[in-house]
């Protein structure tokens, strides 16, 4: 694979959430997204450990009920199963790392 510039690779667009997936495998996936300010999603929860790396912007992931502010150079985790939404506080844009989660047995 080649080099990716993470700024350079989306682009915003007025009003909206940008995606493009970077990487899929069987155990999970890597995505790129821009979003415009005031642009989020809605509460929700997956299967899947996530790790959202904080590229440009500003925003507010909210965590099971906690709100975290988030900027450029910053990583959180969500942990699989555990509701989250996301709102940009400015422009934004983030690298989301989804890994699926072995069952315990």
């Amino acid at each position: 694979m080649n080099s990716v510039n993470l700024v350079e690779a989306i682009e915003y667009q007025k009003d909206a959430v940008v995606s493009k997936e970077i990487l899929k495998t069987d155990s999970g996936t890597i995505t790129l997204f821009a979003f415009d300010e005031g642009q989020g999603l809605s509460e929700h929860s997956t299967p899947f450990e996530a790790l959202v790396q904080v590229v440009d912007g500003e925003a507010e992931i909210t965590i099971s009920g906690k709100v975290n502010k988030v900027s450029a150079g910053e990583i959180i985790h969500m942990p699989a199963n555990h509701p989250h939404a996301l709102k940009a506080v400015k422009r934004f844009k983030m690298l989301l790392t989804m890994l699926k989660v072995s069952e315990v047995q």
